[in-house]
């Protein structure tokens, strides 16, 4: 059974956040008042008997210890940057298995955790935008792609190039791709520089392997998604456009590296801007 993170930390910290707040405004006053009478009787106000009156319990010490912190992951989490890991080489060469990136979550607007509500508009995705969303065939399972058709766009592809309202996408040859550690399954691939929109970017295709090709129309408030690899990704070509309520995020940057395949960390894709 998949584990929902985002469920369990709104959880986390709505429990442990309403402990402290029942301990400080019902439990403790009660310990007070105990702690009051027991000085009446003729206790000292610093004996033991005292201390322990007014001492809360070992639950709601944890209580106040964690939920602070777990009030400032899901803020930070929800509305501003996500960590993610990729999973798979479809987002070669720009992003490789074993890469752990940063998403934007509010440039697409402020959404509410786990009900995924859009509170604020603040952004619109744009035509080669990396995004982050969750899969419309399983909202549970999140995906990464390039936004290549915008609402209202037809979207063609034939022959490796893509065609946007009629127009062919510009590419230029840049070599055959070497790859290491994991992507050395797609050495020997066409490496292309591709236009979308005001970003320039390197896809990677098989010219003799048979890929989907057709056209399509993307609806109002959809967005047409692909992988730069092309002949090995799982987009929308297959099941669709994205709906704009789906989207997580923007991926922006690579914040570390782990390629077993290749000795451990990649040094020179930390810090790494994506494009």
């Amino acid at each position: 059974m998949d584990l929902d993170f985002p469920a369990l930390l709104v959880a986390g910290t709505f429990f442990t956040g309403l402990a402290w707040a029942i301990d400080a405004l019902l439990l403790a006053r009660q310990r007070r008042r105990k702690a009051e009478a027991l000085i009446t009787r003729g206790a000292a106000p610093d004996s033991n008997q005292i201390i322990t009156t007014l001492k809360e319990s070992t639950f709601v010490e944890y209580c106040k210890s964690f939920f602070p912190v777990l009030l400032a992951v899901l803020l930070l989490r929800s509305f501003l940057v996500e960590p993610f890991r990729i999973p798979s080489n479809s987002m070669m060469p720009t992003l490789l298995t074993g890469d752990f990136i940063l998403v934007n979550k509010f440039t697409y607007g402020i959404r509410l955790p786990v009900l995924n509500t859009k509170v604020l508009e603040v952004g619109e995705a744009e035509r080669g935008d990396v995004v982050v969303f969750r899969y419309p065939k399983d909202p549970s399972t999140d995906y990464i792609k390039r936004v290549v058709g915008l609402p209202g766009d037809r979207v063609g592809y034939y022959n490796k190039i893509i065609y946007i309202n009629g127009e062919p996408v510009g590419q230029v040859p840049a070599g055959v791709y070497i790859g290491v550690g994991s992507g050395i399954s797609m050495s020997g691939a066409s490496q292309r520089q591709e236009q979308l929109g005001e970003v320039l970017h390197d896809i990677l295709v098989m010219p003799r392997t048979p890929g989907l090709e057709g056209e399509y129309v993307v609806g109002e408030d959809e967005y047409f998604v692909m992988g730069d690899n092309r002949d090995n990704s799982n987009d929308s070509r297959y099941w669709g456009p994205v709906p704009e309520a789906n989207l997580v995020g923007k991926a922006f940057r690579v914040w570390m590296n782990w390629d077993g395949a290749n000795g451990g960390v990649d040094w020179d894709r930390v810090g790494m801007k994506i494009q």
